[in-house]
């Protein structure tokens, strides 16, 4: 009677549901903006970026064209971090209305000025843009496939060429440029949205008769001659004393792809198969453990409890060997056990952003177009996991006895994010040193430590608080009074041997899904295949999970009851593999020189390489807490 009623009450609702107007949202920063012809686009001016110095710096640090007042606009914790500034431009556009050499601006360069653009130059500089919340990009055709087109973000600031018949190099400057604007026409309201926004970028030396004022009609580009610029045959020299002209055509171009699709170009993997080929290769690794853990698990374990349960007499009880040996010491607390309950409540927090992260990017919640979203939403997640992090700290400190639970908790709070920030500080001084944008402002900063100690320890207390209260775990065997002597292992079971072996499984499944982030991150490209790197992710948890189990087994059959920190240790050093891939990278793939820009790289990567560290410690530890639970409940002991 009650499920009839309740299907009744459902058909209700989703009749009304029908028949009355629902109203729909879209996401901040994702509504799309319909244009009318005529309608006046603004074009706004991003950070100018360089992969080989990784220093972003403002657009206006060089001396461009101004408009009458620059407007920054508002921009998230993300953006800041990430080095965007947002500001205004003189560049105005009139929708599907094209426009043929219009003149920005006249500038004279001095000495300062003219070796502000030199040094951008030689540094392979690039200028990003913004139209209706697209960025621009330059297309450029790949050499081994005609039909394909890539697409560079951002246009260079100039280029370094001679003259015919001289050897001494000069430098150039991409002072015309020609905007192609894509859009897409609704036929029934002839409104329009725009799906693209491209440039070719052109070294003009604009040349005019008489002296210059406002009125001035230029030789080189004339839109009543129809004149336009099509190439960089007399570029534009930097030097002291020379004057640039600063113009832009505007071409509006209709284009069948729909406003939702508009990112799909910019987020094309022309090389997807090397992700399906990574996900293959972490498939057969996760194979090939998947099967040693069932061999020990249903064979060799079942064998070995079986024959220990059936022990009746007390001869034959002396005489057991493996695993069971150390009953009596296997759940007894490691040294450093404060630090351990640490590491794991600090990883267990990480594990919860991660995931969390991962869910709502791959939903498609973290789109490409809310700039500085993923770092906003990692960061938020983060403090709020820290009710996690005190939860699982303090049910593992009372496990091991602990009474001091406040202290625990401060250490929690504090150990990680104390050591991140202090790295974070000394890069940020050396960006300030440089005069970057990237330097993070000193509000931003004073709202990063208010999220720390005004969110984040609070949780972190409250989660403690709720895990202390609660009744410790006990141990399904007793722990003996005097710890047992640890028989002499073989070279193989040596800790550090073990442990350096137990990393590279990890690292291996995720290794090829990392030369995508970092390329991501260094050589700015979108990533967004967060699809595969979910499954990844999954991947490198049973890997780290897997791993662990089999190498603490080999331990405790061999007598050694110390698995505590070793567990955590085996594939937590999956880290060290990934900072030594770090530094291949930065020796084979980047082209930095500026000693900087070297610190700056191998200071996040030590910040990255320190939480993989924490999050793959914590899987390894907890699968390893649970496979001995799991056998030392299964047997007899007296």
């Amino acid at each position: 009677m009650a499920r009839g009623a309740l299907s009744y009450q459902l058909w209700i609702s989703v009749c009304l549901l029908l028949f009355f107007r629902v109203r729909c949202f879209y996401l901040p920063g994702v509504a799309p903006e319909d244009f009318q012809k005529g309608n006046l686009l603004k074009v706004k001016v991003n950070k100018l970026t360089s992969t080989k110095t990784q220093l972003p710096y403002s657009y206006y640090s060089l001396p461009y064209c101004k408009p009458k007042q620059i407007v920054d606009s508002a921009e998230n914790l993300g953006e800041v971090l990430r080095g965007d500034r947002i500001e205004n431009s003189p560049y105005e556009f009139k929708m599907r209305e094209p426009q043929m050499c219009n003149i920005l601006c006249h500038i004279t360069l001095n000495a300062k000025t003219a070796k502000a653009f030199k040094e951008k130059i030689d540094d392979e500089y690039r200028v990003n843009m913004i139209l209706d919340n697209l960025p621009l990009v330059v297309p450029i055709r790949r050499p081994d496939m005609e039909s394909s087109i890539v697409y560079q973000h951002g246009y260079h600031v100039g280029l370094r060429g001679q003259y015919a018949g001289s050897k001494e190099e000069k430098h150039f400057i991409h002072n015309h440029l020609a905007f192609t604007v894509k859009f897409h026409r609704d036929p029934v309201t002839e409104y329009s949205r725009i799906v693209g926004f491209e440039v070719r970028p052109y070294s003009v030396k604009h040349e005019y008769e008489g002296q210059w004022n406002e009125n001035t009609r230029l030789t080189t580009c004339d839109p009543h001659a129809r004149k336009t610029v099509t190439n960089s045959d007399t570029p534009q020299e930097v030097e002291d004393k020379k004057e640039i002209i600063f113009t832009y055509d505007v071409d509006f171009k209709e284009s069948d792809v729909k406003w939702a699709s508009r990112w799909d170009t910019y987020l094309l993997m022309a090389d997807d198969q090397i992700h399906w080929f990574s996900i293959v290769n972490s498939l057969m690794i996760v194979l090939f453990l998947s099967g040693m853990v069932a061999m020990i698990m249903l064979r060799t374990l079942y064998r070995d409890i079986s024959k220990y349960n059936q022990l009746e007499t007390q001869e034959e009880a002396q005489e057991e060997t493996g695993w069971k040996l150390v009953h009596g010491d296997v759940f007894r607390p490691p040294l450093n056990s404060d630090l351990l309950c640490v590491y794991v409540g600090t990883g267990v927090q990480f594990f919860g952003m991660i995931l969390v992260t991962m869910i709502f990017a791959a939903l498609g919640f973290l789109s490409p177009s809310n700039r500085g979203g993923l770092m906003t939403a990692m960061l938020l997640l983060w403090v709020f996991m820290g009710l996690f992090a005190g939860y699982s700290s303090a049910r593992l400190y009372k496990m091991f006895k602990g009474t001091e639970w406040k202290k625990i908790t401060l250490k929690t709070a504090f150990t990680f994010p104390a050591t991140v920030f202090a790295i974070f500080f000394v890069l940020n001084a050396l960006i300030w040193g440089e005069k970057s944008s990237g330097a993070v402002p000193f509000g931003t900063m004073f709202a990063l430590v208010f999220l720390w100690f005004g969110i984040s320890v609070p949780l972190v207390f409250v989660g403690a608080y709720i895990g202390f209260r609660r009744p410790a775990t006990e141990d399904p065997v007793k722990t003996n009074k005097i710890p047992r002597q640890i028989p002499e292992q073989a070279w193989y079971m040596n800790p550090a041997f073990s442990i350096l072996i137990g990393g590279i499984l990890p690292f291996g499944a995720v290794f090829i899904e990392l030369f995508f982030i970092l390329t991501s991150i260094w050589l700015h490209q979108f990533y967004y295949i967060f699809g595969f790197l979910f499954i990844v992710f999954i991947i490198l948890v049973i890997t780290c999970a897997e791993i662990t189990i089999v190498l603490c087994y080999f331990q405790l059959c061999s007598e050694d009851y110390l698995w505590w920190w070793r567990s955590y240790l085996t594939s937590g050093s999956s880290a060290f593999y990934l900072f030594l891939y770090a530094a291949f990278y930065f020796f084979t793939k980047l082209d930095i020189t500026k000693p900087v820009s070297g610190l700056l790289y191998f200071g996040y990567m030590l910040i990255g390489s320190y939480a993989f560290f924490v999050l793959t410690g914590t899987i390894g530890f907890y699968a390893c807490f649970w496979f001995t639970r799991l056998i030392y409940s299964s047997v007899k002991i007296d």
